[in-house]
């Protein structure tokens, strides 16, 4: 795309960035910056496109929800506030006794709350009196209260590397060994289990586009290569169907849908979105399997009025997709293994607030040099 030429900003990129708004959890600002348009540009497209219109569909059980969430909401302000209070306490010297700090604030948060966000049991603060702690036990109960926060900020799924470069970045010195011996103790690791459903349809007529990327997923900058898929998400209600656009460049996850079906038009959804939000210049390739959504006439024309160029995995090869395999790999492991689905609408909203504010903005990648799709595309272009 030529830089002195202004694309043009159509209704779908205007709905696709009040949709994030929407669903990552982030700011209007951090949104902004991340699509390169101003901050009272986006809010009037917000008001332009209300959210009711974007997000409109089945609402089971309200009341529940919300009730759940007020509570959750609750707690986690309780933990902020627990921490933030413990930070304070412990820099005074001569106060970094073992437990004082929950006997100072026991009055305003319950014992067995201050215990789990610093770490220690129950048992052994109503056992203590009068005894101190070690220099190495204050500081490791510190650490623990840290760690324990990123672990759930991350959904539960950091090991002790990606833990060991968070809390280096919010500039807590910590050896990496003192970090995977603390998770290990405290057992901070996550559980998965797998369901298998097979997605690919490769028994249809449509055209077989060649091979391009041959299993070459290098590139230099963002929107050169794309690769796509369609997933599978088990709930009470049947299978929940996920298709993504993935740029291989920032493993960012340009453009996804779901749907109740394995249709064309699932595919072609997630499509939609990537290029409505990316506007990608001609001669980007994308990569598929060769299952019927892929290979149909309405998505082979639609990749070639926008100039994009298919590119079809080898019959029977799932490495030459692979990329994209484990990502989805990842958002399985990450919190669809671990999560119970009643409905459909409630996976879909699950796996938008994954998506949209963990995985996109936040989740580190080690092949990225334990930096998040965003901030590394970021990165990429002030480096060029």
């Amino acid at each position: 795309m030529s830089k002195n030429k202004r694309p043009v900003i159509t209704d779908d990129f205007k709905k696709e960035a009040v949709r994030l708004i929407v669903t990552s959890g982030r700011t209007i600002s951090q949104i902004a910056a991340d699509l390169g348009v101003g901050l009272s540009t986006l809010t009037r497209w917000k008001r332009q496109f209300h959210e009711a219109d974007l997000l409109a569909g089945p609402h089971e059980d309200v009341t529940k929800e919300l009730v759940r969430l007020r509570k959750e909401n609750e707690i986690l302000r309780q933990e902020r506030e627990i921490l933030k209070r413990a930070a304070n306490f412990f820099r005074e010297r001569g106060k970094s006794m073992k437990f004082k700090f929950i006997d100072a604030a026991k009055k305003e948060f319950p014992v067995y709350r201050l215990c789990s966000v610093l770490g220690v049991s129950e048992s052994g603060y109503f056992s203590w009196r009068g005894r101190p702690a070690s220099f190495r036990q204050n500081r490791d109960m510190i650490l623990l209260a840290h760690i324990r926060s990123q672990f759930k900020t991350s959904h539960e799924t950091y090991g002790s590397p990606r833990m060991h470069v968070e809390l280096q970045e919010a500039g807590i010195d910590v050896g990496r060994h003192r970090v995977a011996r603390l998770m290990k103790d405290n057992n901070l690791k996550a559980l998965q289990k797998r369901r298998y459903k097979k997605t690919t349809d490769s028994n249809h007529g449509g055209l077989i586009a060649p091979n391009l990327l041959e299993q070459d997923f290098t590139c230099t900058g963002s929107d050169q290569k794309w690769g796509v898929d369609i997933s599978f998400i088990w709930t009470a209600e049947g299978w929940l169907y996920l298709a993504i656009v993935l740029d291989l460049f920032s493993r960012r996850i340009v453009g996804w849908a779901t749907s109740d079906r394995l249709k064309k038009d699932l595919a072609l959804t997630a499509l939609n979105r990537a290029i409505a939000l990316r506007r990608p210049p001609s001669g980007l390739i994308q990569h598929s399997d060769r299952g019927s959504q892929y290979c149909s006439y309405d998505y082979r024309e639609r990749l070639a009025n926008h100039g994009i160029v298919a590119s079809i995995s080898a019959k029977g090869n799932c490495f030459d997709n692979a990329m994209v395999e484990t990502v989805f790999k990842t958002i399985k492991s990450e919190i669809v293994w671990r999560t119970s689905f009643q409905t459909r609408a409630v996976a879909e909203k699950a796996l938008g607030r994954y998506i949209d504010g963990f995985y996109n903005p936040i989740r580190r990648h080690s092949a990225l040099g334990y930096k998040a799709p965003i901030a590394f595309e970021a990165n990429s272009e002030c480096a060029e």
